[in-house]
Parts: C-alpha cells; structure tokens; sequence
C-alpha cells in the first residue's frame, strides 16, 4: 500500500484525507441514525396512551424528550400546552413546527460534507491526472524527441493513473452512502411529521 502511495506523489494525500473524513462521517451517521435514537416505531402510540385524558406532567414530557429525536419533537406540544394551556392551535402547531425544523437540521448533519466530498474526489484525482501529465511533458527531451529520462516518465504515468483511479474509489462510495442517508433522513422527516401531526389533532381535541 506505501508503495502504492509513493508511486502516486503528493497529489494523493487528499484524496486519502478525504476518505478517511468520508469513512468517519458514513460510520457516525450510521450511529446515529439508528431507528431507536430517531423514530422508534411504539412511541407516538405511547405517548397517545399516555396523553389520552389529560396532558402529562412536565416530568413525563422531560423523559420524552430524551427518548429520540421524535420524543423531542412531540415533547415539545406537550411543554406547550404545559405552560400555556389556553394556546390556539396555530401556536401549538408552530412550536411543532419548530421543534420539527431543529430535528431536520440535527438528521441532515454532515451530509453535505459527505456530498461535498462525493463531488470533489474526482475532481482532486483530475488535478492528480493533470500534474502525471505535466511529469509525463517534463521528461521529455527538450527538442520533443523521445527517449527522456524514463524514470520521470514512469513516475508520471504512475502518478496520473493512481490518482484518477482512487478519486473514483473515493467519490463513488461516499456519493452512493450519501444517497442512501438522504433517502433515511426523507423518510425519517416523513415519520416525525405524520406523527406530530396526529399527536396535534389528538391534543385539539382533548382540550374541547
């Protein structure tokens, strides 16, 4: 693998900086994309269970909260009418609303570094392919006749193909794992929003 490395120049090591980043981003959004750290599947029944006659008390809803993403986001209709119980519906479907906003932007974490890097490995491993071919030129004898330094000129050809080839090592897997989180967070946001839609009709109806 070193001399792989040697034989592809300088030009490699940010493409290998980015797929250690890429590797470290795809493993944490794994993590922490977990079903049961998002939206598991029993809760909002549970929590319409709970909240059948009355709203729980504060204590309840601080334990929701830190259940998942989604206890964060019906917590926080609950917390509403909490401290104010005379509030309109719009008001109660705002802070859901706001709520829902902040856990969009707690899914969508680093995938745009994940993408980022998807578009710029190849484009990091072109500039590697443009400086092999500059090495490539620069053997070359003066008068343009051939038989130049042969080890310039192997060292070039070296450095033009690695680096093309391990941009699209790169840039391939990150841009696929990033497609499939961006597909996960869709119907993660799809979940959360049905979800606090109900427990927002359910909550209406319990104050009349």
């Amino acid at each position: 693998m070193f001399s792989i490395i040697q034989a592809a120049g300088w030009p490699i090591w940010p493409l290998i900086a980015s797929s250690v980043l890429a590797l470290a981003l795809v493993i944490e959004r794994f993590i922490s994309l977990k079903t049961q750290r998002i939206a598991p599947p029993k809760l909002l029944d549970e929590v319409l269970a709970v909240a059948r006659y009355a709203v729980p008390a504060p204590d309840v809803v601080s334990k929701l909260e830190q259940n998942s993403v989604l206890g964060e986001v019906l917590a926080s209709g609950l917390r509403a009418l909490n401290l104010n119980p005379r509030c309109s519906e719009d008001e109660l479907r705002a802070v859901m609303e706001s709520a829902g906003r902040l856990a969009a932007h707690k899914l969508e974490r680093y995938l745009s570094a994940l993408a980022t890097i998807a578009s710029a490995a190849p484009l990091m491993g072109l500039f590697g392919t443009v400086v092999g071919m500059i090495e490539i030129f620069g053997s070359q004898t003066p008068s343009g006749a051939t038989g130049g330094n042969p080890a310039q000129l192997a060292h070039g050809i070296s450095v033009a193909l690695y680096n093309t080839a391990f941009g699209l090592i790169v840039a391939i897997p990150s841009l696929i794992f990033w497609r499939y989180f961006r597909a996960r967070v869709d119907e993660y946001l799809l979940t959360l929003e049905l979800a606090a839609e109900r427990l927002a009709r359910h909550l209406n109806t319990l104050r009349k």
